[in-house]
């Protein structure tokens, strides 16, 4: 079941996802677009110096389901002060729409990760 992942509460720096290591879009296989048993797939927002605190927040309430705009600032709060946030996880076929539709917004996306 997909699970929009809260934001924490108090800023914890979390050490940014190793890209030669993590899966990215179009790479392994799946069958029937579910897990491979590693685990849900994760979408991580990363920080960047073009996208406004609003723009992060209404990007997310537009594409993540069960994200309001107030999450959503959470979680751009969370981008800002940490330089990430997982902000959805679940299968691989969803993840892999909301990441690019958060990508095609213009938020910068680390690689989807599975874990």
């Amino acid at each position: 079941m997909p699970t929009v992942i809260d934001p924490p509460k108090s800023p914890v720096m979390p050490s940014l996802p190793d890209v030669d290591k993590a899966p990215s879009i179009g790479t392994g296989s799946t069958s029937g677009g579910g897990n491979t048993g590693g685990g849900p797939w994760k979408i991580i927002v990363l920080n960047d110096d073009h996208n406004s605190f609003e723009g992060v927040a209404g990007a997310l309430a537009t594409y993540i389901p069960g994200c309001d705009r107030n999450k959503g600032m959470r979680f751009a709060e969370t981008i800002h002060n940490t330089g990430r946030a997982v902000v959805w996880s679940g299968q691989r076929e969803t993840a892999e729409l909301y990441w690019t539709q958060l990508k095609d917004f213009g938020l910068t996306m680390a690689p989807l990760d599975q874990g």
